[in-house]
């Protein structure tokens, strides 16, 4: 019986053992840790003056690591040697930064890190971090605020630098193409902006949508915002910025061949009404098209192919005036493909046969057009400006099927290769697919406006050119999401102009209006905008 009750106990007591063993391995778990890194101490300490250090530690009470820094960290005033900074690529428990560059005297610094410095487990940002420090006996207090927007996008414009350049003897408008800034912003993920640490004075301030990270402004590549006037420090006051792309020079790059009969001119600037003058002696059945693209800045010049080693031209518009020479070495030429315009077509659109080279020849007795019931439709050809659409135009009937046929040798390119046999089904639909869009502008602007409304995916599905805010219809509309923007055409003469920042001359004022205007079938939006509130 003894026997018995020890080796009962003995069980219990290693059962106890493996269950306290089994209840400390199990994980306890608990709230997740959202609490970002927590500044310990920094050496020399933020707000420094009278600096002369040439290396700073920071120290945070957890690991952290340096996300995207180069992207995100701002120095103002910018330096010419960027610091070495660590950690890069692991965890630490500080930062230290390595000055490379001479501090100027009696200059306060930031070095902004914005959203760059995270925790190592969960990656929790420290918002915004700042160190501070002065070569001279105080930190300066000063500071401007406002906001970057670019009126052409939906979205709002993130990370764009907004830069201030000191006003003094030397001072012209041309230092922003040479010279980094005095002072440096940027507006990270949002569109607002906030210049520290600034000291009084007289300013210029732009914002800029830096493409080469250099600070300096390029009109190839980069938009740009300004203030028309100097700025004034002390001043209590916010500014906004509109962005926009300069027209640069005309500049028109050497030709390039793509294939036989096929030379792409590239460009720079308003190539609008550009003279191409081929030199080249050419046979007397030549034929050639100019045909501008659509999406690039890129000129198209198909030509039908002779025995030639290089093609000559002239290319000219007002002052300026270039010669190129094209080599030509290409026995590859583009075969006729005709596609059509689509399997629906809507009430307000022109049924259209697209090719992928200039059409310059079509015979209207070869090509047909049937409704569904196989009765013949009288329609009228006509050739698009490209040469790249033949339009059908003819009184559509609703809810009708369509075919068109094409006899072989309908079409001729202009390499003179001709159609094959082809035929085409698309249908119409009922005015009860659609929807109308009303929409009623007011305001106490009374010069013209260019409305155009966009689909979700932000492209272009009409526009309307009206002489002053006035309501306006938009028929025919196929159930979507639409948005609408409004451009202030100032010189009325139909299109948005860009601004010029030598000329001091602001872009035309752009409003996009960001709520969505959901359309049904069979349906009839009504929307009011106050043109004056926006």
């Amino acid at each position: 019986m003894k026997h018995l009750q020890l080796k009962i106990l003995f069980i219990f007591v290693i059962s106890s053992l493996f269950l306290n063993c089994a209840r400390r391995g199990t994980p306890i778990g608990g709230p997740k840790d959202s609490i970002p890194p927590v500044l310990v101490k920094a050496i020399p300490k933020i707000e420094s003056v009278n600096f002369k250090a040439e290396k700073i530690k920071i120290y945070f009470d957890e690991y952290i690591k340096l996300k995207d820094v180069k992207k995100n960290l701002v120095i103002s005033p910018p330096q010419k040697n960027d610091p070495e900074i660590i950690p890069v690529g692991t965890a630490s428990k500080y930062i230290s930064i390595k000055i490379l560059d001479t501090l100027d005297a009696n200059t306060t610094y930031s070095f902004n890190f914005g959203n760059s410095i995270i925790d190592n487990n969960e990656s929790n940002e420290l918002g915004n971090f700042k160190y501070v420090f002065s070569t001279g006996i105080y930190i300066d207090s000063l500071s401007l605020s406002g906001k970057v927007t670019d009126p052409l996008l939906k979205k709002s414009v993130k990370g764009i630098d907004v830069l201030l350049y000191a006003y003094n003897e030397n001072f012209t408008d041309s230092i922003i193409y040479k010279e980094k800034p005095r002072y440096i912003a940027n507006t990270l993920d949002s569109t607002l902006f906030n210049l520290t640490n600034l000291k009084e004075g007289k300013y210029l301030m732009i914002a800029l949508q830096d493409v080469n990270n250099n600070k300096i402004y390029n009109p190839k590549t980069d938009k740009i915002g300004f203030i028309k006037d100097t700025i004034s420090l002390p001043i209590d006051s916010s500014y906004n910025f509109t962005l926009f792309k300069e027209i640069p020079e005309l500049k028109v790059i050497r030709p390039k061949e793509e294939v036989k009969g096929h030379l792409i001119f590239g460009f720079e600037g308003d190539a609008h009404d550009l003279d191409i003058k081929l030199l080249t002696t050419t046979p007397k059945d030549f034929k050639s098209e100019i045909i501008y693209d659509a999406i690039k800045d890129t000129i198209h010049y198909w030509y039908s192919p002779f025995e030639t080693d290089s093609l000559n031209f002239e290319v000219s518009k007002n002052e300026y005036l270039e010669p190129f020479t094209a080599r030509i070495r290409s026995s590859k030429i583009d075969s006729l493909k005709i596609e059509h315009s689509g399997n629906t077509l809507h009430l307000l659109d022109t049924f259209s046969l697209n090719s992928n080279t200039p059409i310059v020849q079509f015979d209207k007795s070869l090509i047909s057009l049937f409704s569904s019931d196989s009765i013949p439709v009288n329609f009228e050809p006509s050739l698009s400006k490209t040469k790249t659409k033949l339009y059908l135009n003819f009184e559509k009937k609703y809810k009708t099927l369509y075919t068109v046929k094409l006899l072989p040798d309908a079409l001729v390119d202009i390499y003179d290769i001709a159609s094959d046999s082809l035929n085409y089904k698309f249908n119409t639909k009922s005015p009860d697919d659609y929807g109308i869009l009303k929409l009623n502008f007011t305001s106490n602007y009374s010069k013209s406006l260019i409305v155009e409304l966009l689909n979700n995916k932000e492209q272009l599905v009409r526009v309307l050119k009206i002489d002053a805010p006035q309501e306006i219809i938009f028929n025919s509309l196929s159930p979507d999401t639409y948005f609408v923007r409004v451009t202030f055409d100032e010189n009325s003469n139909g299109k948005w102009d860009t601004g010029n920042y030598l000329n001091k001359q602001q872009p035309e004022k752009i409003i996009y209006f960001k709520k969505p205007l959901e359309l049904r079938a069979n349906w009839e939006n009504n929307e009011t905008f106050d043109l004056n509130q926006l």
